[in-house]
């Protein structure tokens, strides 16, 4: 029942999708079974239907919040492009991003504008400093604009942790600097396809151009392109984890493995542990169902 389990999944954000975003996140690549199953699943009031939207709960307030948090990320998406431009110009950064809600086309008023970033090999914590640095300096250390809370090297892109959730966020990615960098990016993760075989990855690249480095940078990244700078890289790396250890103490070494995953070529700070919550929360949707409407649906696994 992949339509269900499409449906499940983004009502975790009380999202409600159309028949073709259900078709384009589920795992059947016959829209005839998705059809059919959406049928079965009106029939016995296990979803429904509004406006051309599907839900889990009858409730049209879901349908007028997502319509709002769409119009909402359009017209922000400007502001978040010109942000990705001036990303693209710090030292060692490779390949810009958005994620999050903005890349799935929501924007609620009290979210953040999320950056996944690629940067150079083995400079990966030097460009996040000058980031972070700046974000505190000049931006007074919001995050409204500027959440850039995972970092890849460009050595190593394919994402380890394989699951429905690692996936959809792979599928939504909205590249917009770095259009090579992140076309290797899809290729080195061809696994997204297994949960998602109708979702093509053409239309994520429409607002991507090319990184143009000014003059300053291209000094800092020649000063740095060194055995000092490899020193330096292992320095920040080294002292972030230190204080991370020290702040997300209540993390057990497990979590704080995947939740701050902090290598050589990668830096995550999601300390609440995101993918694990939603992956949980699905879980916890598909026993309920199976109690309430006998439909057994195989768990995920985080």
């Amino acid at each position: 029942m992949t339509t269900l389990k499409t449906i499940l999944y983004f009502s975790i954000f009380n999202y409600p999708v159309t028949k073709g975003e259900i078709f384009k996140f589920s795992s059947s690549n016959d829209l005839k079974v998705i059809e059919q199953e959406i049928d079965i699943l009106l029939s016995r009031k296990i979803i429904f239907k509004i406006k051309g939207f599907y839900l889990k709960v009858n409730s049209f307030d879901l349908v007028q919040r997502r319509m709002e948090a769409n119009k909402r990320a359009n017209s922000i998406m400007p502001k978040a492009l010109k942000v990705s431009k001036l990303i693209g110009k710090f030292p060692y950064v490779k390949g810009v991003a958005l994620s999050g809600g903005l890349s799935k086309g929501i924007f609620h008023e009290d979210d953040d504008v999320d950056f996944f970033i690629v940067t150079a090999a083995n400079r990966l914590w030097i460009a996040r400093t000058f980031l972070i640095l700046y974000k505190k300096i000049f931006l007074l250390n919001s995050k409204k604009y500027f959440c850039i809370n995972y970092f890849k090297g460009i050595d190593d892109l394919e994402i380890t942790e394989k699951n429905k959730f690692t996936a959809m966020e792979i599928a939504t990615l909205i590249p917009t600097r770095g259009e090579k960098v992140f076309q290797e990016f899809i290729r080195l993760n061809q696994w997204v396809k297994y949960y998602f075989p109708n979702k093509g990855f053409e239309e994520n690249f429409k607002f991507v151009k090319n990184i143009q480095k000014p003059m300053i940078t291209k000094l800092i990244e020649g000063l740095l392109e060194n055995k000092f700078g490899n020193i330096l890289d292992d320095f920040l790396r080294s002292i972030t984890l230190y204080r991370w250890r020290s702040k997300f103490k209540f993390l057990p070494e497990k979590d704080f493995k995947v939740a701050m995953k902090s290598t050589k070529n990668v830096s995550k700070h999601h300390p609440q542990n995101f993918q694990k919550k939603v992956i949980e929360s699905l879980n916890e949707h598909y026993f309920k169902v199976q109690e309430k409407h006998k439909i057994t649906l195989e768990p995920e696994h985080a």
